[in-house]
């Protein structure tokens, strides 16, 4: 409220300029907005028409201007492609001395041809390096003939190493194993001598094939050093030969290595000279070409700065001229923009006022402007048609929430009921089970009232005999022993088997009264709820059969699994085998993993349709409504076994051919005793089932 009556008082004119403002804009929506908006877009398209006109004008002048901008760059782009070129092809020229590769020849034919292109077809027929490229071919084309020297001096070369250095090499390794073979024990005199020339004749392979390969100083000196050994030690090894088979070897040894000292000199004369030619023809004429390349370059840079101050003063030119014609009508333009502007924001300020009052449940107050006839108008007359919805959607939703609330009641209510039905359910389960064990205790304890009241009798019989003049014969004790020993054994053996169904019964009293989590054995318990189940079975041409091996050991709700079971046989004994109907009931259980128990409850009685397996967990669904049931038995089963066991229940059915229902559940309980708490009232079951 505070705000829209703010938001009133600002928009009131004040003095002069606001009453000039206001008559403005009462003129202005006299205009539709769609016409206002298309004044402003007729104004921008005629200030867009002078400046294109201006624009194209000045464009012509910058064309040339920038033509001879890029014309420079293009060339300077031309010089640095050769700069690079030739710098790249020198690398890969110093890359294939050291290392000849066919590859690395492959690439410095292909960045020849690449250099020469680029001189043939690109530098001649620019403008600006035509008048300069003869003088970079002479300098390229000397640098590329002394590349072909560098090969020429490359191959004589490789030829000495191999035929003067690596030959004499190789005989001499040969000698070498010659000699050791004709010494015949490692204590002759010649043996130090023999080892320290093999050393030095390794050492030196490996000198010269490092100076061969890095033309290291070093290892030049290195190699000739060892040679000189290998020299020293052979009239040493001549003198201490055994035999003359190693005095030949050595005479022949002494030979080859003067060959090989010979070769090396020469080999290292021709590296020496090869160094020579690459520093004088490859590499001069490198540094010759960049050199050309840099002073051509000086000169493409000043061009390109004469160009582009030229480019410069004509771009400021036409800039100032589009600069002023725009600044001009821009202020045209504003100014129409703000009237019309206002010509929509005021009369918009007045309809968001409106719709905040709305909003925050003032629907009393009126929408201003519903007499304007423009586009604002309709709004302003939409909004107070939204108003009036308001004010009838309020009265509505009052009534709504009455009913909303008589509803919350009458759902509490069905809660109730529901709930009263489940324990009535159970009570009722409870009441059979009571009945059942009272009928079975009831047989054990009959015969042994039946057997105590005839050992009474037998007893007084006894007595009077005993206390008769005739006197007691010894087949008469006897007989009395004989019978009261088996009055004895009848007494303990039924009483003892009445102690156990009313230790069974208590012990399932127990389980389905207390949601206790304890852990049992799954044979055991399945023993004592069957043991309650005895008397239906006893009723009805049903079979039981029961394979739950032993040792089967659960941490869960024992009270919950007897419930489970009951409600599953009673389920059958109603449904599957109705009308004493005879038939089958198979349970059995096994282990499914090292973590879960997979238990099978299945019979071969009527089956069901596929409609009855799509409802047959859900609560209330029954198909004997006529019969007295309450359609929850099947339902707490599955809510017991997915809440509060944590497993998974399926059932799969087929029309005449029975009924199974698998239960998967872990051997350690994950529900809780809460989850019982309403035995099925609290979740709907999303079931898995099959007709097959």
């Amino acid at each position: 409220m505070i705000a829209a009556g703010h938001s009133e008082h600002a928009d009131r004119p004040a003095g002069p300029l606001g009453r000039l403002r206001a008559r403005l804009v009462g003129v202005l929506r006299a205009v539709p907005i769609r016409w206002r908006i298309l004044s402003i877009a007729a104004l921008n398209s005629a200030v867009v028409v002078v400046l294109v006109a201006m624009i194209w004008n000045g464009a012509h002048v910058l064309g040339s201007a920038w033509d001879d901008v890029r014309q420079v760059r293009e060339s300077d782009r031309i010089l640095a492609l050769l700069e690079s070129e030739t710098g790249r092809l020198q690398n890969l020229i110093h890359r294939y001395i050291n290392q000849p590769s066919p590859d690395l020849f492959a690439e410095i034919l292909l960045l020849r041809e690449a250099v020469l292109g680029t001189l043939t077809n690109r530098a001649t027929k620019d403008p600006m390096l035509s008048g300069s490229v003869e003088e970079l071919e002479r300098t390229t084309d000397r640098f590329l003939n002394g590349f072909g020297e560098l090969r020429s001096v490359q191959a004589t070369i490789a030829k000495t190493y191999e035929e003067e250095v690596q030959g004499p090499a190789r005989d001499m390794a040969g000698l070498y194993s010659i000699i050791e073979g004709a010494t015949g024990h490692r204590d002759a005199l010649i043996w130090p001598s023999l080892g320290k020339s093999r050393e030095a004749f390794t050492a030196m392979l490996v000198a010269a094939n490092s100076y061969y390969l890095s033309q290291s100083a070093g290892a030049a000196d290195d190699a000739r050093r060892h040679t000189e050994t290998i020299e020293k030690t052979i009239p040493v090894m001549i003198d201490l030969a055994d035999n003359d088979l190693q005095r030949m070897a050595l005479r022949r040894l002494g030979a080859r290595t003067s060959a090989l000292r010979v070769g090396f000199a020469k080999l290292s004369e021709q590296l020496a000279s090869r160094t020579e030619l690459l520093r004088n023809t490859i590499d001069a004429s490198q540094a010759e070409a960049i050199g050309a390349i840099d002073d051509l370059s000086t000169k493409m840079r000043q061009r390109e700065q004469k160009a582009q101050e030229t480019f410069d003063r004509t771009l400021a030119d036409i800039s100032r001229r589009v600069l002023s014609i725009a600044v001009i009508f821009l202020g045209i333009i504003l100014t129409a923009g703000v009237m019309i502007a206002l010509s929509i924001r005021l009369p918009l300020q007045q309809i968001m006022t409106a719709m905040r009052a709305i909003t925050l449940g003032d629907l009393d107050r009126e929408v201003q402007g519903t007499k304007a006839r423009d586009e604002v108008g309709a709004m302003a007359r939409a909004v107070e048609v939204f108003r009036e919805n308001a004010i009838a959607k309020r009265e509505t939703e009052d009534e709504l929430r009455a009913s909303k609330e008589k509803a919350e009641s009458a759902l509490l209510e069905l809660n109730a009921a529901q709930q009263n039905l489940i324990d009535a359910e159970r009570l009722a389960a409870l009441g059979g089970l009571v009945a059942g064990v009272a009928h079975e205790v009831n047989n054990p304890i009959g015969i042994s009232l039946t057997v105590a009241s005839s050992f009474a009798r037998r007893t007084e019989i006894f007595e009077a005999q005993l206390k008769g003049d005739g006197g007691l014969r010894r087949s008469q004790l006897e007989e009395f022993v004989q019978s009261s020993r088996d009055a004895s054994q009848q007494l303990v053996a039924n009483l003892t088997r009445a102690g156990e169904l009313i230790q069974s019964f208590k012990q399932v009293a127990v389980d389905r009264s207390h949601a206790e989590r304890r852990q049992f054995s799954l044979s055991e318990a399945t023993d004592q709820i069957i043991a309650s189940l005895r008397p239906v079975l006893k009723r009805s041409p049903i079979t039981l059969q029961v394979d739950v091996p032993e040792g089967l050991l659960l941490d869960g709700y024992p009270g919950s699994y007897g419930q489970i079971l009951t409600n599953l046989f009673l389920n059958a004994a109603n449904h599957a085998f109705a009308d004493g109907r005879a038939g089958t009931i198979a349970i059995s259980a096994r282990p499914r993993g090292t973590d879960d128990i997979e238990i099978s409850f299945a019979d071969d009685g009527a089956g069901m349709t596929p409609d009855v397996q799509r409802q047959a967990f859900d609560p209330f669904f029954t198909t004997r409504r006529n019969e007295g049931g309450t359609g929850l038995g099947l339902h707490i089963v599955y809510n017991l076994v997915t809440q509060q066991l944590g497993g998974r229940m399926m059932l799969e059915s087929k029309l005449g051919q029975g009924t199974t229902f698998r239960i998967i559940m872990p051997r350690i309980a994950k529900g809780g005793a809460q989850s019982t708490e309403s035995d099925g009232t609290s979740q709907w079951p999303n079931r898995t089932m099959s007709s097959t």
